[in-house]
């Protein structure tokens, strides 16, 4: 026995049409046919379809922004501030890409500098014991304190 034309592997096996779990909440052209509604009936039921969908998109656009917000405060409780005064002799980090990494046993942070200038948003410029003044600023987030 043959299929005959537009018959699908799915028809058949199971003798009916296959329906995507997507169309059976928002249904297409050809869930609608079979359901034999009229013209009217279908874009009364196509408006309802689309006023639920911009519902559902508002109340998720919310959710991931009360979701950021719940982020960000718990972030913000553990964050200390790191308060640096010009004069203060700090350590700066020592990152894996740097030349001064040597490998797992080598120290994680630099010889000590002294802070030159504190700027905004927590950066430094910081000056070596030598004099020589760094020409990027540091995130205060890299340095630590150094007590003699």
């Amino acid at each position: 026995m043959r299929p005959s034309t537009g018959t699908t592997p799915y028809m058949f096996v199971y003798g009916t049409e296959v329906v995507i779990t997507a169309e059976v909440k928002i249904p297409s052209l050809r869930v609608i046919q079979e359901a034999k509604l009229d013209d009217a009936e279908w874009i009364r039921v196509r408006q309802e379809q689309l006023i639920f969908i911009d519902e559902r998109r508002i109340d998720a656009v919310c959710d991931g922004q009360l979701y950021q917000n719940r982020m960000a405060s718990a972030f913000n409780k553990r964050m200390k501030p790191h308060q640096f005064t010009l004069g203060q002799l700090v350590l700066k980090k020592i990152f894996p890409h740097q030349e001064e990494a040597k490998g797992k046993f080598a120290p994680n942070w630099q010889d000590s500098y002294v802070v030159r200038r504190v700027l905004t948003c927590g950066a430094l410029i910081l000056v070596q014991m030598d004099g020589r003044v760094s020409t990027k600023p540091n995130n205060s987030d890299e340095i630590k304190r150094y007590h003699v």
